[in-house]
């Protein structure tokens, strides 16, 4: 049976891997890097550069794939994302090959366990491997590091969620202090500012890290100005913040 590896990589900083993560590239026969398009090409880059710096096994072989496009034309979220799913499990079996190595590497973003569908797009291969998960440095560590703050307070109760939801449901009722990821964009700017304070962070981790943060009423249209700006330099953008109710 091919064990697959999913190796959190944390923000793409070769610092960010632990001693586990190295160890677990080095015993790879195949270690697998996804492409996501010319718009993204530093984040395949990124992973090389960390492959360059750790990987000391002259014996481990690296393989890229282009992931599929998701299917925007499909109405239904979930059955989008399912397809998309269904998709990349069949660019990684072919990306491994037949038969498939012994041991099989793949560099996650942050950690393969918050909001990223790794795990779920592993179950669907056939035959199942036997699964390993590294965990890695998550940008929502990234990112109160970067401010140096604590996620919660004392005693208090932290709630992660997503800009979509954000958007479409508003502020969490019992919620005191929420971190929201995977938003497209100004997803804050759906909730009443007032006593809100917001710590935002892009690139967070990586040596384009910008931070802001303040009272969100002050500084929301700036983030956004800045976030644009920066979107529009790097080709992408790969943001995370903090809001609280003070």
């Amino acid at each position: 049976m091919t064990t697959l590896s999913l190796i959190g990589i944390g923000t793409g900083n070769p610092d960010h891997l632990t001693l586990q993560a190295i160890r677990e590239i080095n015993a790879a026969d195949l270690v697998l890097i996804p492409r996501k398009g010319e718009g993204k090409a530093d984040l395949a880059e990124l992973r090389r550069a960390i492959l360059r710096e750790v990987l000391t096994n002259p014996a481990t072989l690296v393989a890229e794939f282009d992931l599929p496009v998701r299917d925007e034309a499909v109405a239904d979220y979930r059955e989008r994302v399912d397809g998309w799913h269904d998709a990349i499990a069949g660019v990684w079996e072919a990306a491994m090959g037949s038969p498939r190595p012994a041991r099989v590497a793949l560099l996650v973003w942050g950690d393969p366990s918050l909001y990223d569908s790794t795990l779920r797009i592993a179950a669907r291969l056939s035959p199942a491997p036997d699964l390993r998960v590294i965990p890695g440095i998550t940008s929502l560590q990234a990112l109160t590091a970067a401010h140096a703050i604590p996620l919660n307070t004392i005693g208090g109760p932290v709630t992660i969620t997503t800009g979509r939801q954000l958007r479409d449901h508003g502020w969490p009722e019992g919620a005191e202090t929420l971190a929201v990821m995977l938003d497209a964009g100004g997803a804050f700017m759906a909730i009443p500012s007032e006593g809100v304070t917001i710590w935002w962070g892009a690139y967070v981790g990586m040596a384009e890290e910008i931070v802001l943060a303040g009272p969100l009423a002050e500084v929301s249209e700036r983030i956004l100005a800045t976030r644009a700006e920066a979107r529009a330099r790097h080709g992408w953008i790969m943001d995370i913040y903090l809001l609280r109710r003070m």
